[in-house]
């Protein structure tokens, strides 16, 4: 999962950079061709789109450094922590289902109904630490609502399954 991680991180390090250097530098070059950069759409776009391109670049740079000091031995091996699949039942409605906590901007969005969610959410914070057996109470706009965590298996327990 972590390796998964950092070559996604690396891939879209790498996309955006090319972008930066190459994409974006042609674009306003030809946006200035066309005259009046007052008044230029283009020439404005191509800016916006650079400033946003280089601010997620500086934040990929930041999350890569994050990733490469995560020590896989120092991940709770009995506890709920980055990359555990925790498996609830809502205790009102006895509906059970399964969760991967992970970081939020590595939430596969072509796929949103895969159970991840990021360690920031109000249940990703609840669930951190938590072990099988416990109850977690989660206050949601529409009313609180009560889990009981029925199953962990942490990161190094899928690893070792793998």
């Amino acid at each position: 999962m972590l390796d998964e991680l950092k070559n996604k991180l690396g891939e879209e390090i790498e996309r955006l950079t090319h972008e930066l250097q190459v994409v974006l530098p042609e674009a306003i070059k030809k946006a200035v061709e066309h005259g009046d950069l007052r008044e230029n759409s283009e020439y404005k776009s191509a800016l916006e789109r650079q400033q946003f391109v280089q601010a997620r670049l500086n934040q990929l740079t930041m999350r890569a450094g994050e990733l490469s000091k995560i020590d896989l031995s120092q991940i709770p091996t009995d506890s709920v922590g980055f990359g555990s699949r925790v498996t609830v039942v809502d205790m009102r409605t006895r509906e059970e289902e399964t969760y991967t906590l992970v970081f939020g901007d590595f939430i596969d969005k072509d796929n949103l109904d895969s159970g991840q969610i990021s360690m920031a959410s109000a249940l990703g914070q609840q669930l951190m630490r938590k072990k099988k057996g416990d109850k977690v109470s989660i206050q949601l706009p529409r009313g609180e609502r009560k889990l009981h965590i029925k199953d962990v298996q942490t990161l190094s327990q899928i690893l070792e399954a793998k």
